[in-house]
C-alpha cells in the first residue's frame, strides 16, 4: 500500500490555462469579478457560486466555511446563513471577513475582503420566499452550529415546522443575509513554473489601485 503523505508530497500540475495581465484587466474589480464569474457560469463548472467564509472569533481564532454566493452589486457580496450560526456570533464580534472562490477548472482564485453588514430585512424576506419549500422549513429545524443529540432532532424539528406552517413558512428572525462590503481584491491566475499571475485591488481615497503581487 502507498503512503498517502508521500503521494500528496508528490502531486504536481502545470498550470497553462490562460495568463492575467494588467493591460487586458479592469480597472474595476468588480468589473473583472463579473467577467470571471460568467467564465465559470459558462463553463458549467460544479458550483460555481460556491465560497469559502473566513471570519474570527473573540479569542482570535480564525474558522472558514463554504457558502454559496447570492448577488453582488456595487454594495458588496452577499450570502445568506443562520444569524446564530457561529459565523454569525463571530461577525457581530468582528463584523470583518474574507471570500475566497476556487475555480480548480479554470486555474482560478478570487479572494475578498471586507467589512460586513446585514441586509435589510425587505432583502432577506425577498430572497426567504424564492427558496425551496424543504430550505425554508430546514432554516427554523436547525440550530446551525448548535450541539444536538442525533439527526432524529433535525428530522422531528423538520416535521413539528412543517406540520405548523405548512406551505408558507415565514422568515426566521435569525436568518438572513449578510453583505460583504470590499476594501480588497486579489484575481490569481495560475501560470507555468509557478510564475502566477496575481492582481490586487486596494482602495485609496476612493479609488481602486490595482497592483502586482509576486506569486
Amino acid at each position: 500500500m502507498s503512503d498517502p503523505s508521500r503521494v500528496i508530497a508528490d502531486l504536481r500540475k502545470s498550470y497553462e490555462r490562460d495568463e492575467l495581465d494588467e493591460s487586458a484587466s479592469h480597472a474595476d474589480p468588480l468589473q473583472q469579478f463579473e467577467l470571471w464569474m460568467q467564465q465559470a457560469l459558462s463553463a458549467e463548472l460544479p458550483e460555481p457560486n460556491a465560497m469559502t467564509v473566513a471570519t474570527v472569533g473573540a479569542d482570535g481564532r480564525p474558522s472558514t466555511r463554504v457558502v454559496l454566493i447570492k448577488g453582488y452589486d456595487a454594495r458588496g457580496i452577499v450570502w445568506f446563513t443562520n444569524y446564530d450560526s457561529r459565523k454569525g456570533r463571530e461577525l457581530a464580534g468582528h463584523p470583518f471577513a474574507a471570500l475566497q472562490f476556487h475555480w480548480v477548472e479554470l486555474e482560478r482564485v478570487v479572494r475578498i475582503e471586507g467589512r460586513v453588514e446585514k441586509v435589510d430585512e425587505a432583502e432577506s424576506d425577498a430572497y426567504f420566499k424564492t427558496r425551496p419549500l424543504d430550505s425554508r422549513i430546514g432554516a427554523w429545524a436547525s440550530p446551525q452550529s448548535q450541539v444536538i443529540e442525533s439527526r432524529a432532532v433535525l428530522v422531528a424539528n423538520a416535521a413539528r415546522y412543517g406540520a405548523k406552517f405548512l406551505l408558507h413558512p415565514p422568515r426566521p428572525p435569525h436568518w438572513g443575509g449578510y453583505r460583504l462590503v470590499p476594501d480588497r481584491w486579489e484575481f490569481w491566475q495560475g501560470r507555468k513554473s509557478r510564475l502566477h499571475d496575481r492582481l490586487r485591488y486596494r482602495q485609496d481615497g476612493g479609488h481602486w489601485v490595482r497592483e502586482r503581487l509576486a506569486p
